[in-house]
């Protein structure tokens, strides 16, 4: 029996993709830490939290509200953080009304249930991987898209909500692994003590605040190499044959309506779509929508 003065255990699970996973934050044993594992040796004392880490590499919107939400309920999570929607913006396919309906189904049947939930702000991939502008702007498009959908989760659910898209450390190079789309340790731990902060302003009890700084050795320029080589090679031939012929189709439509003087009109596209997408939102998917559907093609220039 929990003592009157013991602390309230806590069932933390972690939904969303490989930046949940850990990826980026190696442990010296060959495993993936991560900011969510360093969040809950923080919220409590130890044998006080339960932790589930219900992230996947690779996974969509979709694909955690289809697969990893179901498991997620079914564990009666008091903390429930759901970080995901870059991976959905580095696909060929991008459709705002399925990233939103999933998203909002998401958050809102966890806060339903019950838990505290974690979202964020996701940063700019474009300036994570320095790309010229012409290819860095579409995406940017799309993930204030998603930004704008998971702003309007954390409103209308009072959800815990870090903004890394601004934080003034997010950018830093040291922040991101060799790949420059997952973390570092040192940005793991940024994200895991911004959450820290963000509960205690709550008046959410956490028991400490992670050490912002690494506490095992940065891997090696062969290290990195190596892993490059190994495990990413496969994202970087995905991505070849996924979204880099339709990102320079973006590029090119991005060249074609600004030499006409209509680069707003791109904008206005997809603003659209947020706009219907977000007065539908309400954590229910909309009539006709299917969170976990296969996005549409975006319209060709006209």
């Amino acid at each position: 029996m929990r003592t009157p003065d013991a602390p309230r255990p806590v069932r933390f699970v972690a939904l969303g993709d490989s930046i949940t996973v850990g990826l980026g934050d190696p442990m010296p044993d060959g495993t993936w830490r991560g900011w969510a594992a360093l969040l809950a040796d923080a919220v409590g004392p130890p044998g006080t939290v339960e932790f589930h880490n219900l992230a996947r590499t690779g996974a969509l919107t979709g694909d955690v509200f289809r697969d990893q939400l179901p498991a997620a309920l079914a564990l009666r999570p008091t903390v429930a953080a759901v970080v995901v929607g870059v991976n959905d913006t580095l696909r060929a396919h991008f459709d705002v009304p399925v990233v939103s309906a999933a998203l909002l189904g998401t958050v809102g049947a966890l806060s339903r249930a019950g838990a505290v939930v974690l979202t964020a702000r996701l940063p700019e991939p474009g300036r994570m991987f320095g790309l010229p502008s012409g290819l860095a702007r579409p995406l940017a498009r799309r993930i204030a898209a998603v930004n704008a959908v998971t702003d309007h989760a954390a409103a209308l659910y009072g959800t815990v909500h870090f903004d890394a898209a601004t934080h003034p450390d997010t950018y830093r190079r040291d922040m991101w692994s060799v790949d420059r789309l997952h973390p570092s340790e040192r940005g793991h731990r940024l994200l895991a003590g911004a959450y820290v902060d963000l509960l205690r302003e709550r008046d959410v009890p956490v028991h400490r605040r992670p050490d912002p700084r690494p506490g095992n050795p940065p891997p090696t320029r062969a290290a990195q190499l190596a892993w490059l080589a190994v495990k990413g090679t496969r994202w970087v031939r995905d991505r070849c044959t996924d979204l880099v012929p339709q990102l320079l189709w973006l590029a090119a439509a991005e060249s074609w309506y600004s030499l006409r003087g209509q680069a707003s009109r791109l904008d206005e596209h997809l603003g659209r779509d947020l706009a219907a997408a977000l007065a539908a939102g309400t954590g229910t998917p909309a009539v006709g929508v299917d969170p976990t559907a296969h996005p549409k093609h975006p319209p060709a220039p006209t």
